[in-house]
């Protein structure tokens, strides 16, 4: 028996559900919990009818259940082939699968979920169950494609950054992560500012190069220094370029094994531009994207 002083493990939570890809995401999500030595909780989604429904509604509710659980089974049983001797569990999640996932988050270490979530989009658009999920965890998600669980090419795992706390806080999770898989790190910046239009539109605008070569590369270079005792194995890689942010971070992504970004939970101006650049990666990345939830930092 777990003795009552010692904390839960935060489980690796895998979001499934029915159809193609789902088998292929849970390998990964046993593959991430065996490389962060936790236990995988495989969570699985189904709507019941609304009270004063009838015969029929309360046997088809009793048949989907059956059903969802069999399945819950089956991808437990493919974990543990996947991964022998992986501690794997899993539950029924009855009710909407993204409030389901997210009050689940508090207590998890990291939530694994599909790119088409439950509502059968192939592009992640906003609503779906992953884009929820994504932006309101409490925990970092990895959101993939099917194509995606495989092994990369590139032992990379790629981070965009720019000159706040937010970012900062994603760099530290890549760092993490790269550390973990024995990766290679690239720190990805854009050198684009924020501007107003005299109509009241937010643009992007490039800053003097001299200013990136002066004042923004000798911020970096300190906060991978200071980063450095905790990572000495981790070869990072810093990259500045004038570009849209979105279209750097896709690129920089081909054939990488992770691409990280913070969800920049904040108001106004800087959110719409941040917020927009992690919608960019979710929808066209080349890998999986883990989406890092940050502290408010107006």
């Amino acid at each position: 028996m777990t003795s009552a002083l010692k904390p839960p493990e935060r489980p690796i939570i895998a979001g499934i559900d029915r159809g193609p890809g789902h088998e292929d995401l849970v390998r990964f999500a046993a593959r991430e919990a065996a490389l962060r030595r936790r236990p995988l909780h495989i969570a699985h989604a189904f709507e019941l009818p609304l009270p004063g429904g009838s015969l029929s509604d309360e046997e088809e509710s009793r048949s989907a259940a059956k059903a969802s659980g069999q399945l819950v089974e089956h991808y437990e049983r493919l974990a543990r082939e996947e991964v022998p001797g992986l501690c794997v569990g899993g539950e029924l999640i009855t009710g909407h699968a993204a409030a389901g996932l997210i009050e689940r988050s508090a207590d998890a270490e990291l939530i694994v979920i599909g790119h088409r979530g439950s509502g059968g989009f192939p592009r992640l658009p906003l609503g779906s169950v992953s884009w929820q999920v994504a932006t309101h965890a409490e925990c970092p998600v990895v959101v993939v494609r099917p194509s995606e669980t495989a092994e990369r090419p590139d032992n990379r795992v790629v981070v965009g950054v720019d000159t706040d706390d937010a970012s900062l806080q994603a760099l530290d999770v890549a760092y993490l992560e790269a550390d973990l898989r024995g990766a290679r790190l690239d720190v990805v910046h854009c050198a684009f500012d924020v501007a107003t239009s005299p109509t009241g539109a937010v643009t992007t605008v490039p800053v003097d190069p001299a200013l990136v070569r002066s004042g923004q590369r000798e911020f970096f270079d300190t906060e991978l220094r200071r980063r450095r005792d905790r990572h000495p194995d981790v070869e990072v890689n810093l990259r500045i370029d004038h570009a849209s942010p979105g279209r750097l971070l896709v690129e920089a992504s081909a054939g990488a094994c992770l691409l990280v970004v913070g969800s920049h939970r904040r108001t106004g101006v800087r959110r719409f531009l941040l917020g927009s650049v992690s919608a960019e990666v979710l929808h066209t990345a080349y890998c999986p994207v883990a989406v890092v939830p940050v502290q408010r930092g107006d």
